[in-house]
Protein backbone atom coordinates (compact mmCIF):
# COMPACT_ATOMS: atom_id res chain seq x y z
CA UNK A 1 0.00 0.00 0.00
CA UNK A 2 1.07 3.40 -0.38
CA UNK A 3 0.45 7.11 0.81
CA UNK A 4 0.14 5.53 4.32
CA UNK A 5 -3.64 4.17 3.71
CA UNK A 6 -3.94 1.43 5.55
CA UNK A 7 -7.92 1.08 4.93
CA UNK A 8 -8.67 -2.37 3.58
CA UNK A 9 -8.20 -2.68 -0.46
CA UNK A 10 -11.79 -3.55 -0.81
CA UNK A 11 -12.70 0.06 0.58
CA UNK A 12 -10.34 1.29 -1.98
CA UNK A 13 -11.89 1.05 -5.56
CA UNK A 14 -9.55 1.63 -8.62
CA UNK A 15 -11.35 2.79 -11.41
CA UNK A 16 -9.60 2.08 -14.23
CA UNK A 17 -10.06 4.74 -17.66
CA UNK A 18 -9.82 3.89 -21.07
CA UNK A 19 -10.63 -0.08 -20.15
CA UNK A 20 -13.87 0.01 -22.62
CA UNK A 21 -12.57 2.05 -25.26
CA UNK A 22 -10.96 0.29 -28.78
CA UNK A 23 -8.83 2.92 -29.09
CA UNK A 24 -4.91 1.80 -29.46
CA UNK A 25 -3.53 4.94 -29.11
CA UNK A 26 -5.41 5.83 -26.26
CA UNK A 27 -4.72 3.17 -24.76
CA UNK A 28 -2.78 4.25 -20.80
CA UNK A 29 0.24 2.61 -19.76
CA UNK A 30 -0.16 -0.46 -17.68
CA UNK A 31 0.19 0.96 -14.09
CA UNK A 32 0.31 -2.27 -11.85
CA UNK A 33 2.39 -5.02 -11.14
CA UNK A 34 -0.19 -7.82 -10.07
CA UNK A 35 -3.44 -8.90 -10.97
CA UNK A 36 -5.58 -11.25 -9.09
CA UNK A 37 -9.00 -12.37 -7.10
CA UNK A 38 -10.64 -11.96 -4.12
CA UNK A 39 -13.96 -12.72 -2.56
CA UNK A 40 -15.57 -10.00 -1.43
CA UNK A 41 -18.18 -10.05 1.64
CA UNK A 42 -21.23 -10.69 -0.56
CA UNK A 43 -19.28 -14.11 -1.67
CA UNK A 44 -18.83 -12.11 -4.95
CA UNK A 45 -15.64 -12.42 -6.50
CA UNK A 46 -13.43 -9.03 -7.67
CA UNK A 47 -10.53 -8.58 -9.85
CA UNK A 48 -7.15 -7.09 -8.15
CA UNK A 49 -4.49 -4.74 -9.47
CA UNK A 50 -1.87 -4.77 -6.69
CA UNK A 51 -4.48 -5.28 -4.34
CA UNK A 52 -6.79 -2.47 -5.39
CA UNK A 53 -9.99 -3.49 -7.01
CA UNK A 54 -11.59 -2.91 -10.51
CA UNK A 55 -14.10 -0.50 -11.66
CA UNK A 56 -16.16 -0.07 -15.10
CA UNK A 57 -15.96 3.40 -16.37
CA UNK A 58 -19.26 4.01 -14.88
CA UNK A 59 -17.38 3.42 -11.23
CA UNK A 60 -19.35 0.54 -10.14
CA UNK A 61 -16.92 -2.26 -8.64
CA UNK A 62 -16.67 -5.62 -11.12
CA UNK A 63 -18.00 -8.05 -9.00
CA UNK A 64 -18.73 -11.84 -10.33
CA UNK A 65 -20.38 -14.27 -9.57
CA UNK A 66 -18.31 -17.45 -10.64
CA UNK A 67 -14.67 -17.66 -9.32
CA UNK A 68 -14.09 -18.86 -13.11
CA UNK A 69 -14.90 -15.90 -14.75
CA UNK A 70 -13.31 -13.67 -12.70
CA UNK A 71 -9.58 -15.52 -12.71
CA UNK A 72 -9.62 -15.29 -16.63
CA UNK A 73 -10.62 -11.64 -16.48
CA UNK A 74 -7.68 -11.39 -14.13
CA UNK A 75 -5.54 -13.11 -16.91
CA UNK A 76 -6.49 -11.04 -19.22
CA UNK A 77 -4.88 -7.90 -17.49
CA UNK A 78 -2.09 -10.03 -16.22
CA UNK A 79 -1.23 -10.11 -19.99
CA UNK A 80 -1.14 -6.86 -20.72
CA UNK A 81 2.14 -5.56 -21.93
CA UNK A 82 3.73 -1.69 -21.38
CA UNK A 83 0.36 -0.07 -22.28
CA UNK A 84 -3.65 -1.93 -21.76
CA UNK A 85 -4.94 -2.52 -24.92
CA UNK A 86 -8.82 -2.70 -24.66
CA UNK A 87 -9.42 -5.01 -27.84
CA UNK A 88 -7.50 -7.94 -26.13
CA UNK A 89 -9.39 -7.76 -23.52
CA UNK A 90 -13.00 -8.89 -24.46
CA UNK A 91 -14.14 -10.22 -21.80
CA UNK A 92 -13.43 -7.24 -19.60
CA UNK A 93 -15.66 -4.95 -21.82
CA UNK A 94 -17.90 -7.32 -22.34
CA UNK A 95 -18.35 -7.41 -18.28
CA UNK A 96 -18.09 -3.68 -18.63
CA UNK A 97 -20.79 -3.16 -21.02
CA UNK A 98 -23.01 -5.82 -18.80
CA UNK A 99 -22.77 -3.64 -15.24
CA UNK A 100 -22.83 -0.20 -17.31
CA UNK A 101 -25.36 -1.12 -19.71
CA UNK A 102 -27.36 -4.17 -19.16
CA UNK A 103 -28.26 -3.97 -15.33
CA UNK A 104 -31.30 -1.66 -14.58
CA UNK A 105 -32.07 -2.42 -18.51
CA UNK A 106 -32.28 -5.93 -18.71
CA UNK A 107 -36.17 -5.75 -20.37
CA UNK A 108 -35.08 -3.94 -23.59
CA UNK A 109 -32.20 -6.26 -23.87
CA UNK A 110 -34.34 -9.03 -23.69
CA UNK A 111 -36.78 -7.40 -25.91
CA UNK A 112 -33.72 -7.06 -28.34
CA UNK A 113 -33.05 -10.43 -28.42
CA UNK A 114 -36.79 -11.83 -28.20
CA UNK A 115 -37.26 -9.56 -31.83
CA UNK A 116 -33.81 -11.74 -33.06
CA UNK A 117 -35.65 -14.44 -32.67
CA UNK A 118 -39.11 -13.49 -34.67
CA UNK A 119 -36.86 -13.02 -37.46
CA UNK A 120 -33.89 -15.52 -36.92
CA UNK A 121 -31.31 -15.92 -39.66
CA UNK A 122 -32.08 -19.84 -39.27
CA UNK A 123 -35.84 -19.31 -40.21
CA UNK A 124 -34.60 -17.98 -43.93
CA UNK A 125 -33.67 -20.67 -46.48
CA UNK A 126 -32.10 -20.36 -49.96
CA UNK A 127 -33.73 -22.03 -52.64
CA UNK A 128 -30.26 -22.96 -55.01
CA UNK A 129 -28.20 -23.92 -54.91
CA UNK A 130 -28.81 -27.48 -53.47
CA UNK A 131 -25.36 -27.74 -52.07
CA UNK A 132 -26.38 -24.50 -49.82
CA UNK A 133 -29.90 -25.43 -49.17
CA UNK A 134 -28.31 -28.98 -47.75
CA UNK A 135 -25.82 -27.25 -45.42
CA UNK A 136 -28.15 -24.54 -44.46
CA UNK A 137 -31.03 -27.14 -43.60
CA UNK A 138 -27.62 -29.55 -41.79
CA UNK A 139 -26.63 -26.49 -39.41
CA UNK A 140 -30.01 -24.73 -39.40
CA UNK A 141 -32.39 -27.37 -38.80
CA UNK A 142 -31.23 -28.98 -35.47
CA UNK A 143 -30.96 -25.87 -33.82
CA UNK A 144 -34.39 -25.31 -34.95
CA UNK A 145 -36.11 -28.39 -33.65
CA UNK A 146 -34.08 -27.78 -30.33
CA UNK A 147 -35.51 -24.53 -30.00
CA UNK A 148 -39.07 -25.25 -30.64
CA UNK A 149 -38.98 -28.44 -28.45
CA UNK A 150 -37.56 -26.33 -25.08
CA UNK A 151 -40.36 -23.77 -26.16
CA UNK A 152 -42.68 -25.63 -26.78
CA UNK A 153 -43.40 -25.32 -30.61
CA UNK A 154 -42.67 -24.94 -34.15
CA UNK A 155 -40.57 -22.46 -35.97
CA UNK A 156 -41.61 -21.47 -39.30
CA UNK A 157 -38.92 -21.42 -42.19
CA UNK A 158 -39.58 -19.70 -45.41
CA UNK A 159 -37.59 -19.75 -48.89
CA UNK A 160 -36.35 -16.13 -49.41
CA UNK A 161 -36.58 -13.07 -47.38
CA UNK A 162 -39.52 -12.44 -46.95
CA UNK A 163 -40.71 -12.04 -43.73
CA UNK A 164 -42.50 -15.19 -42.39
CA UNK A 165 -44.61 -14.82 -38.98
CA UNK A 166 -43.60 -16.76 -35.43
CA UNK A 167 -46.07 -17.98 -33.27
CA UNK A 168 -46.67 -15.33 -30.57
CA UNK A 169 -46.40 -17.78 -27.92
CA UNK A 170 -42.74 -19.32 -28.69
CA UNK A 171 -41.83 -16.09 -28.16
CA UNK A 172 -43.42 -15.49 -25.51
CA UNK A 173 -41.58 -18.54 -23.87
CA UNK A 174 -37.99 -17.40 -24.78
CA UNK A 175 -38.65 -13.63 -23.67
CA UNK A 176 -39.88 -16.04 -19.87
CA UNK A 177 -36.99 -17.71 -20.37
CA UNK A 178 -34.22 -14.52 -20.52
CA UNK A 179 -36.20 -13.20 -17.39
CA UNK A 180 -34.32 -15.70 -15.22
CA UNK A 181 -30.70 -14.53 -16.44
CA UNK A 182 -28.57 -11.94 -14.81
CA UNK A 183 -26.84 -9.12 -16.63
CA UNK A 184 -24.18 -10.41 -17.36
CA UNK A 185 -25.26 -13.54 -19.19
CA UNK A 186 -27.97 -11.71 -21.08
CA UNK A 187 -25.14 -9.11 -21.78
CA UNK A 188 -23.25 -12.16 -23.43
CA UNK A 189 -26.10 -13.61 -25.09
CA UNK A 190 -27.03 -10.20 -26.64
CA UNK A 191 -23.33 -10.29 -28.22
CA UNK A 192 -23.57 -13.72 -29.80
CA UNK A 193 -26.94 -13.24 -31.27
CA UNK A 194 -25.84 -9.51 -32.90
CA UNK A 195 -22.99 -11.17 -33.84
CA UNK A 196 -24.34 -14.33 -35.59
CA UNK A 197 -27.67 -12.80 -36.27
CA UNK A 198 -29.27 -15.75 -34.83
CA UNK A 199 -31.32 -15.37 -31.17
CA UNK A 200 -31.69 -19.06 -31.99
CA UNK A 201 -27.97 -20.14 -32.39
CA UNK A 202 -26.86 -17.97 -29.49
CA UNK A 203 -29.33 -19.30 -26.76
CA UNK A 204 -28.59 -22.86 -28.21
CA UNK A 205 -24.69 -21.94 -27.36
CA UNK A 206 -25.65 -20.39 -23.84
CA UNK A 207 -27.43 -23.13 -22.86
CA UNK A 208 -24.59 -25.48 -23.76
CA UNK A 209 -26.26 -27.56 -26.75
CA UNK A 210 -24.14 -26.59 -29.41
CA UNK A 211 -20.26 -25.60 -29.03
CA UNK A 212 -19.16 -22.36 -29.82
CA UNK A 213 -17.18 -23.90 -32.72
CA UNK A 214 -20.44 -25.35 -34.24
CA UNK A 215 -22.43 -22.28 -32.97
CA UNK A 216 -19.70 -19.91 -35.38
CA UNK A 217 -20.15 -22.46 -37.99
CA UNK A 218 -23.83 -22.57 -38.12
CA UNK A 219 -23.76 -18.80 -38.37
CA UNK A 220 -21.71 -18.78 -40.84
CA UNK A 221 -23.34 -21.19 -43.38
CA UNK A 222 -23.88 -18.72 -46.24
CA UNK A 223 -20.78 -16.47 -45.97
CA UNK A 224 -18.48 -19.51 -46.17
CA UNK A 225 -20.37 -20.69 -49.06
CA UNK A 226 -19.59 -17.60 -50.98
CA UNK A 227 -15.77 -17.49 -49.78
CA UNK A 228 -15.78 -21.07 -51.27
CA UNK A 229 -16.76 -19.53 -54.68
CA UNK A 230 -15.62 -16.45 -54.71
CA UNK A 231 -12.92 -15.96 -51.98
CA UNK A 232 -12.32 -13.79 -49.01
CA UNK A 233 -10.22 -10.36 -49.00
CA UNK A 234 -8.06 -9.30 -46.21
CA UNK A 235 -10.34 -6.76 -44.28
CA UNK A 236 -13.11 -9.21 -44.36
CA UNK A 237 -11.19 -11.96 -42.88
CA UNK A 238 -9.51 -8.73 -40.09
CA UNK A 239 -13.55 -7.86 -39.78
CA UNK A 240 -14.34 -11.79 -39.00
CA UNK A 241 -11.64 -12.25 -36.56
CA UNK A 242 -13.00 -9.69 -34.44
CA UNK A 243 -16.05 -10.80 -34.17
CA UNK A 244 -15.27 -13.97 -33.50
CA UNK A 245 -13.06 -12.85 -30.28
CA UNK A 246 -16.36 -11.13 -28.82
CA UNK A 247 -18.25 -14.28 -29.86
CA UNK A 248 -16.02 -17.29 -27.95
CA UNK A 249 -15.59 -13.96 -25.39
CA UNK A 250 -19.31 -13.91 -24.60
CA UNK A 251 -19.80 -17.91 -24.62
CA UNK A 252 -17.04 -18.54 -22.07
CA UNK A 253 -18.62 -15.54 -20.20
CA UNK A 254 -21.76 -17.27 -20.30
CA UNK A 255 -20.35 -20.91 -19.84
CA UNK A 256 -18.76 -19.47 -16.25
CA UNK A 257 -21.86 -18.17 -15.29
CA UNK A 258 -23.33 -21.26 -16.17
CA UNK A 259 -20.81 -23.86 -14.16
CA UNK A 260 -21.35 -22.21 -10.92
CA UNK A 261 -25.14 -22.89 -11.30
CA UNK A 262 -25.74 -25.39 -8.84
Amino acid sequence: MTGGDDRDPLDRPLKIQGAGSSAASQAPKRFYKEAGVATSLADLYRIHLDGRPVRTPGKRIVELPARGLAEALAAEWAAQGERIDPTSMPLMRLVNSALDGVAGNEAKVAADIVAFAGNDLTCYRADSPESLVRRQATHWDPILAWAGQQLGGRFVTAVGIVHVAQDERLLAQLATRLDSLDPMALAALHVMTTISGSALIAWATAEGHVTTAHAWIAAHVDEDWQIEKWGEDAEAAARRQNRWRDFEAAARLVAHIRAQIP
